[in-house]
């Protein structure tokens, strides 16, 4: 026990060498609609500011405050109007003294003017408005620069570019983004048992789900994913498959075959080809390997049951897709949180159950276990809102205990 035990790769080794195979991919620059989801690779200084131009923020008139100072419901200013500006003119006249612009959301405020009135505090005149309540100094104003300033920083390297980024980038003039290549990944799947889940199955066979688990968290994590199932338990088999591909990919990710049990068929095929196995302290998730297949691409291998699969995934894979993307944030964000129930873990391994967090009580934030820690129990997996982090050297957890936990989102 002992020696099997001096054996196992620790999990932050472990993760260190996912991330050191896995190289940067390069920097493209993208249209910003095509863009969503990916990472900013150099920092966006706005060559503008924001807004560009003081501008209404309401339909209404542009006034001097001092001329509706008096204005009330019960006591009206009339004032003339002089001019019409839309949102787009350009050529805005000053506002004169006891004058008002009518002025629309958007359009540029006149010099002159240091307030708007909306147009419901008046009788919406065209010639001619009353306006029927005062004003403050800057009421209704979009200042020049109020939000961005000329030479600012609006979008930092490493980002991750949502609708707002874009949106933002846009409004700063930005047309194309410096941005991370997506990480093109190669999901194999192996299994002379495997079925494609639609058809019958028989005797002894199982419907294939690791892969489209996989390759969904590929994309989920940012990258994009190829899909290749059906992969029999024959190492020339493999080999076949896997060759149209190892020019087209930045990663392989393969999982099942990797036990010390016979018909481990991707352990056979890889070994001797740049690919070494190991066992880590984990739970689920032991068996692991890598390496680049015939010193090229790139190679990560995950145990086959589904929870060790997408667990391994999430603490060996993601964080290191992300990082060679650009993101500046690569790992699920982490809490502490009261534990409602007690559990048991394994000595000298790190243990990932899955759990639901909850933070709805106004004092307490608690995770519960949901389903145990059998590899197999994939349902409870797709219950779980987190993984629940148990230490290397802790085996009991009472009721009570403060723990971590993973946010899954």
């Amino acid at each position: 026990m002992q020696q099997t035990q001096r054996t196992l790769v620790g999990v932050a080794e472990h993760r260190a060498r996912v991330a050191a195979l896995i190289p940067p991919t390069p920097v493209e620059r993208r249209p910003v609609g095509d863009c969503l989801g990916l990472a900013l690779a150099t920092d966006l200084e706005s060559p503008i500011a924001l807004p560009p131009f003081d501008n209404s923020a309401m339909d209404g008139y542009a006034v001097r405050s001092v001329d509706v100072a008096t204005a009330a419901p019960e006591a009206p200013v009339s004032l003339p109007v002089a001019e019409d500006i839309p949102a787009g003119r350009g050529d805005v006249p000053p506002l004169l003294p006891g004058t008002a612009h009518r002025i629309m959301t958007g359009a540029p405020v006149p010099s002159g003017a240091d307030a708007v009135v909306p147009v419901e505090s008046t009788d919406g005149g065209v010639s001619e408005v009353l306006v029927r309540a005062a004003a403050r100094p800057g009421a209704h104003i979009r200042w020049a620069g109020e939000d961005v300033r000329t030479g600012e920083v609006v979008l930092p390297a490493g980002i991750g570019l949502g609708p707002a980024q874009l949106g933002l980038a846009a409004a700063v003039g930005a047309d194309r983004l410096a941005v991370r290549r997506p990480l093109r990944v190669l999901v194999l799947s192996t299994g002379s048992e495997l079925v494609e889940p639609g058809q019958p199955l028989r005797g002894g066979q199982i419907y294939e789900s690791n892969g489209v688990m996989l390759a969904s968290a590929v994309r989920a994590a940012g990258g994009t994913a190829e899909l290749l199932r059906f992969v029999p338990d024959d190492v020339d088999a493999f080999h076949r498959a896997l060759a149209p591909w190892l020019d087209r990919v930045d990663l392989v990710l393969t999982s099942g075959g990797v036990s010390a049990g016979a018909y481990e068929v991707v352990k056979e095929a890889l070994s001797g080809r740049g690919v070494s196995f190991h066992k880590v302290a984990v739970q689920p998730g032991g068996p692991q390997g890598l390496g680049r297949y015939d010193g090229g691409v790139p190679v990560v291998t995950l145990p086959g049951n589904p929870v060790s699969s997408l667990v391994s995934f999430e603490v060996f894979v993601r964080p290191a897709l992300r990082a060679a993307m650009g993101f500046a944030e690569t790992e699920r964000p982490r809490r502490r949180a009261t534990l409602v129930e007690s559990l048991r873990s394994v000595s000298g391994k790190r243990q990932y159950r899955r759990g639901r967090f909850d933070e709805a009580a106004e004092d307490t934030v608690t995770v519960a276990p949901v389903g145990g820690p059998g590899s197999h129990l994939l349902s409870a997996l797709a219950r779980a809102n987190c993984l629940l982090e148990v230490p290397e050297n802790t085996t009991d957890l009472p009721a009570g205990s403060e723990v971590t936990v993973w946010l899954l989102g």
